[in-house]
């Protein structure tokens, strides 16, 4: 609902009704659409932050540790994509969503510092600010959510683009194009 309507247009009516409760009811499990919110915007960022938490222990290369990086990151975007996408959609305009957007720009330092440990080891080209790598990696995977729809579980006719092997054609793309780019270059 808060994708369809945005989040000030969905009351607790339209959320109650799309989620098949009485309003009374949906009230006794949450205290109003801001928590309702903060869950949906959570379940994304606390897939992200697992990610990038996860990469932080590891000890091989850093080209490595990128590639890593955007491999689950596009994954998590395509298994969460409608918390996913309202996460991209967030404006600032209340304190759940400033919140969120601090934490997106916290996995942008994240991402940025994975990208100068390559670039410092030689493993990919250094000649483009690593801030503008960042924003072009994540640019590029969360593009995703504007064209990415999932098939409905079951489609046999061809068309089930959101399980299995199309996710992992929709991974493998992102990864090879990006990181193709970032090569280091060899004289």
């Amino acid at each position: 609902m808060f994708l369809e309507r945005g989040y000030d247009a969905a009351s607790m009516e339209d959320l109650a009704r799309a989620s098949g409760l009485t309003k009374s009811s949906l009230y006794h499990h949450v205290s109003g659409k801001e928590q309702l919110l903060r869950l949906a915007v959570n379940r994304a960022l606390d897939a992200l932050d697992g990610v990038f938490a996860q990469e932080a222990r590891q000890e091989d290369s850093a080209v490595h540790r990128l590639e890593r990086v955007l491999r689950r990151t596009t994954g998590v975007l395509l298994a969460e994509l409608p918390y996913v996408t309202l996460l991209l959609r967030l404006r600032g305009n209340t304190e759940v969503e400033r919140e969120a957007l601090e934490r997106r720009r916290s996995f942008d330092a994240r991402l940025a510092a994975f990208v100068q440990d390559a670039m410092a080891a030689g493993e990919i080209r250094s000649d483009v600010d690593p801030r503008l790598v960042t924003r072009l990696l994540f640019g590029m995977v969360n593009s995703v959510v504007e064209w990415y729809r999932p098939a409905p579980p079951g489609a046999t006719d061809g068309t089930d683009v959101g399980h299995g092997s199309r996710d992992d054609e929709i991974v493998h793309a992102v990864v090879e194009l990006a990181l193709d780019g970032l090569h280091a270059q060899r004289d």
